[in-house]
């Protein structure tokens, strides 16, 4: 059965809910797993419902503009997290090692391909999550100079144990996954996590496909759909 890992975006100490990466217009989340968008709240319902993993993307942090760190370090002692914290390089890496499970290296923050190199050197690769972050059918990273083929090259060289292939511009949409973004990644399928804007009809298509895990935050928190 395809695992599905529920989502949660922090901002200002609390889970939100947005939609296609507008970080800005972004609202305290409504989950039918906690009576208020407290992410311990909301990580103690998600393991009653059966989750054993959770993803984090902090969005202060990712936009340098504050942290939710101490909510993210609470919420992994109830769950193993998975952080999206705007990586840039392998310090940042090692640094957020004590507040969750997993980390996330994001191409929309790396700052160079060669501190990619550097993290896999240094760490094991379970605690190491690519996001090959896409927006509008592009490969989305502020710092580095690369497409899709290039960087897919770098990670057949690495070989990460997990990949998430993360569609910025569906996010919170519910219109499904991107199937030419999958198509560009159908060799490493069994290293996928697809995520962005899916819903139940696209996750039991990913799954007869042979995708093994999921990420899912608005058709999961409106409860469209289950986590077992």
């Amino acid at each position: 059965m395809i695992k599905k890992i529920p989502v949660l975006d922090l901002k200002e100490g609390q889970a939100v809910s947005g939609k296609s990466g507008m970080r800005d217009t972004y609202q305290p989340l409504q989950t039918v797993f906690a009576p208020s968008s407290s992410p311990v709240e909301i990580a103690q319902g998600l393991k009653l419902n059966g989750a054993d993993e959770l993803y984090i993307a902090d969005l202060d942090l990712i936009e340098s503009k504050g942290h939710n760190v101490n909510e993210i370090k609470m919420a992994n002692t109830i769950l193993p997290v998975m952080l999206d914290a705007g990586v840039k390089d392998v310090e940042s890496f090692s640094f957020f090692l004590d507040y969750a499970f997993k980390i996330i290296v994001p191409t929309e923050t790396l700052e160079d391909v060669n501190e990619l190199y550097k993290i896999f050197e240094k760490y094991p690769k379970e605690r190491i999550v690519i996001s090959v972050d896409v927006k509008d059918n592009g490969l989305y990273c502020k710092k580095l100079d690369l497409d899709f083929k290039e960087y897919k090259k770098i990670l057949k060289e690495l070989d990460p144990a997990e990949i998430i292939l993360l569609d910025i511009s569906g996010v919170g949409t519910n219109h499904g996954y991107n199937k030419e973004l999958l198509d560009e990644f159908e060799d490493m399928k069994d290293k996928l996590i697809m995520a962005g804007g899916l819903n139940k009809e696209s996750i039991d298509e990913l799954e007869k496909l042979g995708i093994k895990k999921v990420l899912v935050g608005t058709s999961l928190h409106s409860g469209e759909i289950t986590i077992i």
